[in-house]
């Protein structure tokens, strides 16, 4: 890496960043765009392909109709206006990873376009503008084998899979977006993070960046201070996660600040993002609309949406992730970093069914956050994909709020649960890990510990209560942490007072 870098606190004194996102979102639909073919993750290379995605001659393609309910539902939701008539257009690039050599996608009409949605930051509102969002289809994916990076340059050779080519996706544009000033990278982060939530509430993605199914391309150039001209931008391609897009567009700010202070010029271009570096390197220059040649896609019939279809769509949209995370923060009594933990897990989805399952909100977090949230990490498992359900987890609190078992021993029983022995109270019953209730059998555990250790219980005498602790942790190892802590303790007292 050899680019020069101005500290981002002087950039930020000299220019004014303009932002532009780009979002592609693969839509969940069980087949592609426009034809039959399965759109399932992770198959073998090669094997989800027919002659209309794989583009061969006298194939014709035809438009899936759950896409087109997914993209009016997002536009909708994104506050677009729905076009009353649309159409798609060629794309037409050389990629090899498009058989075609177009890609089908929508140019001058889309079918959503002239939407906002705000997003706030440390408290502060930002609004983000919304040209459009259209559709088209994913083109196929490139494995570049042999060399350090992964890339083309210094790769042995290429491999081609068109699974993904024909996939049906939506590209959420965004006018430039002015005013974000210092927090522009982190702006940009939460917006994508916006879009990701509210994408899985509508149900129309798995919006999994490490998969690939939502990326970003993230757009940046710079004004002088006190100027409206907007600077020559640089598109930074395909970042898929949330801490790059931050990080990539904090480099770029730095970078394009570095050449303009020194009398340089932007060159438009295309941008990667490397993640052990943390750099951007160039690309390619970036084409104009009119580089791509758009024309009318002949083999596709304009699309027209009712205006009944799309208010019924309208009724369709579930409450947004910014009015359902204000409710459940105030209903549930969180901190704004209780809250904030269990939005960084991803775990609002599995706290809510938790609680809507019987446990208290505290206790659905404390799992959920904690214990779980470790053991997914350990796994490399999203949480969700852990094999235990909210329910269980609901059963699991209920047991530790009865007294039945301590936390100590719910670890046990979330072992035996994603063991797939049975609900909790199965667990519980079939590893014998109840609460030693019998108080006789408390007090005689307490009454060896106190005569194997009467330092200790001296001390206690005296009135140092603190020293309890050394007994305490006596009695539970003998009963293997099957005893009440609170009980014990009180036990200890009672007999030294």
């Amino acid at each position: 890496m050899t680019d020069e870098l101005m500290d981002y606190d002087d950039a930020l004194a000299l220019y004014d960043p303009v932002l532009g996102l780009e979002v592609h979102v693969e839509l969940n639909t069980n087949s592609k765009m426009f034809c039959g073919c399965s759109t399932e993750f992770g198959a073998e290379p090669n094997t989800q392909t027919c002659p209309v995605c794989l583009g061969l001659p006298g194939s014709l393609p035809v438009v899936n109709g759950k896409a087109v309910e997914s993209a009016m539902r997002i536009g909708l939701a994104l506050g677009c206006e729905i076009a009353e008539w649309c159409r798609f257009a060629r794309k037409n690039y050389f990629y090899p990873d498009m058989t075609k050599d177009f890609q089908t996608s929508q140019y001058d009409e889309p079918i959503a376009f002239d939407g906002s949605v705000t997003i706030e930051v440390d408290g502060v509102p930002y609004e983000i503008p919304i040209e459009r969002a259209h559709m088209e289809e994913d083109a196929g994916k490139l494995l570049h084998v042999g060399g350090a990076t992964g890339r083309i340059q210094g790769a042995e050779y290429s491999l081609i899979d068109y699974n993904r080519a024909g996939v049906p996706l939506i590209e959420i544009v965004t006018k430039p977006v002015r005013g974000t000033g210092y927090n522009a990278p982190e702006v940009a982060k939460a917006y994508v993070s916006f879009l990701r939530d509210m994408l899985r509430s509508l149900g129309v993605s798995d919006v999994r960046m490490e998969q690939g199914s939502l990326r970003c391309d993230a757009n940046v150039s710079l004004m002088p201070k006190g100027t409206h001209e907007l600077g020559t931008r640089t598109e930074t391609k395909n970042v898929n996660s949330l801490r790059s897009i931050s990080e990539a567009l904090r480099y770029e700010i730095r970078r394009q600040a570095a050449i303009l202070a020194s009398g340089g010029r932007i060159i438009q271009e295309t941008r990667h993002w490397h993640e052990d570096g943390g750099y951007t390197s160039p690309g390619r220059n970036k084409e104009q609309a009119e580089d791509y040649r758009y024309f009318p896609e002949p083999d596709l019939v304009p699309i027209a949406p009712s205006r009944e279809w799309v208010e019924q769509l309208r009724g369709t949209l579930p409450e947004m992730p910014s009015v359902r995370t204000k409710r459940l923060q105030e209903v549930w009594g969180f901190t704004d970093r209780e809250f904030g933990d269990i939005l960084a897990g991803s775990a609002l989805d599995l706290v809510e069914a938790t609680v809507e399952a019987g446990a208290s909100p505290a206790g659905a977090r404390k799992w959920w956050v904690t214990e779980l949230a470790r053991r997914a990490n350990e796994a490399g498992l999203e949480l969700s994909e852990l094999a235990i359900t909210p329910a269980q987890v609901a059963a699991l609190q209920k047991l530790v709020d009865a007294g039945t078992i301590n936390d100590k021993l719910a670890r046990q029983v979330i072992d035996g649960v994603l063991a797939g022995e049975g609900e909790p109270d199965e667990v519980v019953r079939s590893r014998g890990l109840a609460v030693v209730s019998d108080s006789g059998a408390l007090e005689a555990a307490v009454d060896r510990a106190i005569a194997a250790d009467p330092d200790a219980a001296q001390k206690i005498r005296d009135g140092k209560v603190q020293a309890a602790g050394a007994l305490i942790g006596a009695v539970m190892k003998e009963m293997r942490g099957q005893a009440d802590a609170a009980a014990v303790r009180a036990l200890v007292l009672h007999r030294l007072s």
